[in-house]
């Protein structure tokens, strides 16, 4: 069963309040959803007129948090929280929820760059039900 998404105006009221703010000059956010068009079709180019109705979806949660953790070692990071739903999830359902706080454009963009794609890469499963 899907997790109730968090809120992300609750997240950046929170990141503006904690005691890394001062040294924040920038906030990126990433929300990543099910979509309908299949990952080989998105990524590869492969258009065999499959849809996706949905995922199951899962996570370590362990690895994610070590790589939040680590994220907050890199340059210029000084804000990172993520959340990541779980269980059979539909079209338009969130999948994932990352804010990247730091000092510059340049180091944020890296980051959420960086931390998204280790997360969907190395520590999710995503199983798209398709039609």
């Amino acid at each position: 069963m899907a997790q109730e998404s968090p809120s992300m105006d609750q997240w950046l009221a929170e990141a503006k309040a904690d005691e890394s703010a001062p040294r924040c000059g920038m906030y990126l956010a990433h929300n990543g959803t099910v979509r309908e068009l299949p990952k080989k079709l998105v990524r590869e180019g492969i258009d065999d007129g499959t849809k996706v109705t949905g995922m199951n979806f899962s996570y370590d949660a362990e690895a994610v948090e070590a790589a939040r953790k680590e994220a907050l070692t890199w340059e210029g990071i000084e804000y990172v929280r993520v959340w990541l739903n779980e269980g059979t999830l539909k079209l338009g359902d969130d999948i994932m929820y990352v804010l990247v706080g730091g000092d510059i454009r340049p180091h944020v963009i890296d980051a959420l760059q960086g931390l998204v794609g280790k997360i969907k890469n190395e520590m999710v499963s995503e199983i798209e039900i398709a039609e």
